[in-house]
């Protein structure tokens, strides 16, 4: 029984849309009333959230409410539908949108950020693209909306204004749309030139359309034109926007811009190619071990890093690579660890960029040596940062253990047991980078003598980021349901 009958659940869809964009059309018009505009952008998201509740009844229900806005050719649309993977991307972006955006809130407020009222405006505007990438019922729809959040999200990386930022955002926007545009936007237009459709359709349309040696070039087009999925050597935006707010790294690693790539990923290898006509193509297994040497040269770069901003980006970048490394197995079991990856690095990335930006709000430090001693000062900060670390770490009871489970059994069925060691390494790696701030902050003494007494950083920070530490525990177990949900993918 849907909790709002009064709504279907296909009409619920193009709301999904509007409620952001008026969204940031109101937090623009009472820019000079601060307090005025973050009630209004927390009641915005807390909207949005119940709007896209209103479509997980019929999902779960196993139909896939559509609607077709336009019709521009035969075979070209701008169509949405709700689907399981869809629908969970959509789940997850709005609630952490609620929480991000009171984390905002406190973070902007303590750290005296000018441009407050274009930062959130910007950011309601990426969240009107992200629920477009959520629910687009084809490779068409998902690219305009995929475009929408690179331009939507340059602001908020370019936000400081001074010369980093402005460096930082041009790599930013110039990797990808680069890579959009010159990769992604030509595999799309032989797509449809080759098959007559860009629906996302179960099981793939490319089998009996496309040779496989055509469609082997194809799907490195596409993944290689996702350039927010960070795979390398197209990961260069991902660190070079670690220059904007911390509320930016929160929205780029856990809620929008790179899941929507990993997510795009997932979407382009499961309905645009199928399972089994991917496993015919060399490129998947070329693809696969590039996301495996990603997944760790990654690691290694982040333990040479002492800025833990920057340290939390390149973890980003490893973690993606195991949602591609699951898309590109082929196999049933990887796909969903893959969806599951992107519901618990979400939760689990953003606590560690909550906790970054906490930890700036309150002491001015960045960099991993400076914070000896802190976790006494700083016990709920550090504390959630230790849970966040463990849920990307995959260690019982936060959820991360569950996604890589399935991940590893994926490719333990596969036979690829180099790349079950690949993601066995890559965890040690992952203690290795993610525990040391805990381990200077909890264990070290500080070096200017004395805890000096609890300073957290202001309560709007502290809370969001206790909240998505704990829900790194829900997710534990909760695992069933969403496992379930993903199946829906192959029918199941």
């Amino acid at each position: 029984m849907s909790p709002f009958p009064f709504m279907e659940a296909a009409m619920a869809i193009p709301l999904t849309l509007a409620i952001p964009v008026v969204g940031a059309v109101v937090i623009a018009l009472s820019g000079r009333r601060p307090n005025l505009r973050d009630g209004l952008m927390v009641a915005v998201a807390v909207l949005l959230f119940i709007t896209v509740l209103q479509i997980l009844p019929a999902v779960l229900a196993d139909e896939r409410p559509a609607i077709t806005l336009i019709e521009l050719l035969p075979g070209l649309s701008m169509a949405f539908e709700a689907e399981p993977l869809g629908m969970i991307f959509a789940l997850v972006a709005s609630s952490l949108w609620i929480i991000t955006s009171l984390y905002a809130i406190g973070y902007m407020r303590g750290a005296r950020e000018s441009k407050q009222t274009r930062f959130h405006a910007c950011f309601a505007v990426a969240l009107f693209s992200v629920m477009g990438i959520a629910f687009a019922e084809n490779m068409f729809t998902l690219f305009i909306f995929y475009e929408v959040l690179t331009l939507s999200t340059y602001p908020l990386v370019a936000h400081k204004g001074n010369r980093a930022a402005q460096k930082g955002a041009r790599t930013y926007l110039g990797l990808l749309l680069g890579t959009s545009i010159g990769f992604q936007l030509v595999a799309i237009v032989a797509t449809w030139w080759l098959t007559g459709s860009l629906s996302f359709t179960e099981g793939g349309i490319m089998e009996g359309n496309v040779s496989h040696g055509l469609g082997a070039l194809l799907l490195l087009l596409y993944v290689y034109g996702i350039g927010k999925a960070a795979l390398m050597p197209f990961h260069r935006w991902l660190p070079a926007a670690m220059v904007a707010p911390t509320p930016v790294s929160a929205l780029l690693h856990a809620v929008a811009v790179v899941k929507a790539g990993v997510f795009t990923v997932l979407k382009v290898s499961t309905y645009i190619f199928g399972q089994d006509y991917l496993r015919e193509l060399w490129s998947a297994e070329l693809l696969m071990y590039i996301a495996a040497f990603s997944l760790l040269s990654a690691s290694l770069v982040a333990l040479q890093k002492d800025n833990l901003k920057a340290r939390l980006a390149y973890s980003t970048v490893s973690q993606l690579s195991y949602i591609t490394l699951g898309a590109m197995l082929a196999h049933e079991l990887a796909a969903i660890g893959g969806g599951m990856h992107i519901v618990m690095h979400a939760f689990g990335k953003i606590t560690l960029f909550f906790c970054a930006g906490a930890i700036y709000v309150a002491s001015k430090k960045v960099n991993i040596s400076e914070m000896d001693g802190l976790g006494r000062r700083m016990p709920f900060t550090m504390g959630a940062y230790l849970l966040g670390a463990l849920a990307v770490i995959g260690v019982p009871p936060m959820g991360g253990l569950w996604s890589k489970w399935h991940l590893v059994l994926g490719a333990a069925d596969s036979g690829q047991l180099l790349m079950v060691l690949v993601i066995m390494l890559s965890t040690l790696l992952n203690i290795a980078y993610l525990l040391r701030p805990v381990v200077r902050a909890f264990l070290m003494p500080p070096k200017e003598g004395g805890s000096g007494g609890i300073r957290e950083a202001p309560l709007l920070c502290v809370v969001p980021l206790c909240i998505t530490a704990l829900g790194c525990i829900a997710l534990f177990l909760a695992a069933d349901p969403l496992r379930t949900m993903l199946g829906g993918i192959f029918g199941n």
